[in-house]
């Protein structure tokens, strides 16, 4: 059995969880899901917690049933606490600024780019002198706040040298040395 599919899924108080067919349904107080699973897993709600079946030991049956219940349990935490992703502009001149859901960044290129956030994720900037400005990223779709997460860090990469680019907070990059090495 899959270590991960065989955990119950807890649903906290003020999160409903219905199903139709094979299309799941979670709201809460931050916001509603939905979810496609696989129709052969079989879904449970019994004393507040999701249980998820699957039929067989068959290697797609035992994939699906691992991937579904984890896709159900970060809808639930979403709809009940939510997501938060931090990343920080690493360079000089780098700034951020937003004026709503549309973020402005100055990445080192010749024009500043602007990017526009999808209205589920709440995106905040903060400049403090002395420190990297970094972008906060707040939303109850985990899938969803990872996707800008990443857009925004594809825009300017931390290259190895200086560590120069969009970062995580908390992230440690791996650094090369420079051409003084070699000797």
């Amino acid at each position: 059995m899959s270590r991960i599919g065989k955990n119950p899924v807890e649903i906290p108080a003020g999160v409903t969880v219905q199903t139709n067919g094979n299309l799941v349904q979670v709201r809460g107080p931050k916001g509603e899901l939905e979810q496609k699973i696989h129709p052969d897993l079989e879904l449970n709600i019994e004393e507040k917690q999701l249980i998820l079946n699957r039929p067989s030991d068959s290697k797609e049956h035992k994939s699906a049933h691992g991937l579904y219940r984890s896709l159900l349990r970060n809808m639930i935490e979403g709809v009940s606490k939510g997501f938060q992703i931090q990343q920080e502009l690493v360079g000089v001149g780098y700034k951020a600024s937003n004026q709503g859901q549309i973020l402005e960044m100055n990445l080192g290129y010749s024009h500043n780019i602007f990017l526009q956030v999808p209205k589920e994720v709440k995106v905040t900037t903060e400049t403090v002198k002395g420190k990297n400005p970094t972008i906060t990223l707040q939303s109850h779709d985990k899938q969803l706040i990872g996707q800008v997460a990443s857009k925004i860090r594809s825009l300017r990469k931390p290259e190895p040298y200086k560590g120069k680019g969009v970062k995580f907070v908390g992230e440690v990059l791996r650094r090369k040395e420079g051409k003084t090495a070699a000797k």
